[in-house]
């Protein structure tokens, strides 16, 4: 867990409280209802990542009667307000907007907020509390409208028909509130995709999604997509945190080539920001780190590196190297980021060090969860999402090329993602193998794309220069050195 003090666990519901003057409900029996859930709920909207808490209770299409406690309809109903002004949230900022609505004295005052705040220390059962507030609602609406029929049947009704009618309406109004509106009308997608065909047709057939900067790579998946999971899996020390940096480089950064340069959000839950950013600059100069770190470099070296670092200071390259985040955590951050840049790209650095929700749980299924978590990011925040990933060392044993069933820990890495890429050192011939150790600081590594939803599978050779640990089109460097 991000945060020292461990989960809560869910609240146990039906524990008696102060009963709510209603007279739709039953007079003589306490409705459903569980306060500690709505407190957690609550405090768990108040904290850091409480947008992304709040975003899936709207989701759920919770609303300020959802909450059985009159303080509690108050309270969601500030946070709402907060939410929707794009404010941040906190005990202050909830006081002075309940303030503002006249409800501060009503809700308990500042003491009342307190308490609800400091209730629970994580968000790790959020979806659970919802969940509990949710079904409690439900019930009680049940409840109100049984209750309401029964008095209105007593006073038998002229219009039997029109009044069955209207009962029917109300308990499909509350199953139907229990749905969120996901579906549309199929001409709203095809728009899309007609709009997307004729830009190819336009761009004769160039990429039309977020090119990467590798010319065969982008060939075979015409750019990174909006909504996309892309996962870049290999062994350790292959270069897969050296390829995502290139690709966010090739994004972020203003050239001829990429006259239009796009944000790109970096968690690094591995490196520190300061190592990344050396490794970046160091590569994007082209100038070996270890003899750098000695203080040998030329005259020319220094000049590229100053050149460099002018262009990645221009770039709108985000950096977040918060170790052991959960993934309610990271979607907060990356939604605070893209509501605030135009983000072409989001890198996960790397996916098996995203931190489980429930330490209960297996291994695998924290992985399944945080993949699941990843791929919703990106359809919610609609940017491509690049995923990096460790492969077991079975393709090691066996001496092969390696394939999706290396991925580590979960075989759901292979079900969500929409693009899977695996890395590595191409060793089955001696041809390939005395390529690699007789040309110096150049090695070929092969691309392979395992996994491509909407087009080609294949494989790619990328030349990798081992002296500034940078990749580079391998046709490319072929016609310089020939």
């Amino acid at each position: 867990m991000a945060e020292s003090g461990g989960a809560q666990r869910p609240p146990r519901s039906g524990r008696p409280a102060e009963r709510q003057a209603d007279p739709a409900l039953l007079a003589d029996r306490l409705p459903p209802h569980s306060v500690e859930a709505e407190r957690a709920l609550l405090a768990a909207c108040m904290r850091e990542n409480g947008p992304e808490v709040l975003t899936d209770c709207l989701t759920q299409k919770i609303d300020a009667d959802s909450f059985y406690r009159a303080a509690h309809r108050n309270l969601y109903a500030a946070l709402l307000e907060l939410n929707s002004q794009g404010r941040e949230i906190d005990e202050i900022t909830v006081e002075e907007k309940l303030r503002t609505m006249g409800l501060l004295e009503a809700t308990g005052g500042r003491a009342a907020i307190n308490e609800v705040a400091e209730s629970v220390n994580s968000t790790a059962f959020a979806s659970t509390w919802l969940q509990i507030v949710k079904e409690k609602a439900v019930l009680r609406r049940l409840i109100r409208l049984a209750t309401q029929t029964v008095e209105r049947s007593y006073e038998s009704p002229d219009d039997i028909p029109a009044f069955l009618a209207e009962v029917e309406s109300e308990i499909f109004r509350i199953g139907e509130a229990q749905v969120s509106d996901s579906a549309q009308r199929i001409d709203q997608p095809l728009d899309q995709v007609i709009r997307m065909i004729n830009d190819i047709l336009a761009r004769r057939h160039t990429s039309f999604g977020v090119r990467s900067g590798f010319y065969d790579l982008d060939k075979l998946t015409f750019g990174f997509h909006e909504q996309e999971m892309i996962v870049l899996a290999a062994r350790p020390s292959v270069g897969k945190t050296s390829f995502a940096m290139n690709v966010a480089e090739n994004i972020a950064i203003r050239t001829a080539q990429n006259p239009e340069p796009k944000g790109v959000l970096v968690f690094s839950l591995e490196m520190s920001a300061e190592s990344l950013a050396q490794r970046l600059l160091c590569s994007r100069a082209e100038v070996n780190m270890n003899k750098l770190r000695d203080g040998f470099s030329t005259s020319e070296e220094q000049r590229r590196i100053v050149e460099s670092a002018g262009e990645i200071k221009e770039a709108d390259l985000f950096v977040d190297d918060e170790g052991s985040l959960n993934i309610l955590e990271l979607r907060a951050k990356a939604r605070r980021i893209a509501t605030r840049n135009n983000l072409g790209l989001i890198v996960v650095d790397y996916l098996q060090l995203v931190a489980g929700m429930d330490n209960r749980a297996s291994r695998e299924n924290q992985i399944a969860e945080i993949s699941r978590g990843l791929k919703a990011m990106a359809k919610e925040l609609n940017v491509p999402v690049l995923v990096l990933s460790q492969l077991n060392r079975e393709s090691e044993r066996e001496k092969r090329e390696p394939r999706m069933s290396d991925l580590r820990e979960s075989g759901s890495i292979e079900q969500d993602a929409d693009v899977v890429m695996l890395l590595h050192r191409p060793r089955n011939n001696e041809e390939e193998e005395g390529e690699n150790e007789g040309s110096g600081d150049r090695e070929k590594i092969r691309l392979v794309l395992a996994k491509q939803r909407n087009g080609p599978t294949g494989a790619i050779d990328l030349s990798f220069l081992r002296s500034c640990t940078r990749f580079a089109n391998y046709a490319a460097l072929e016609e310089v050195s020939g």
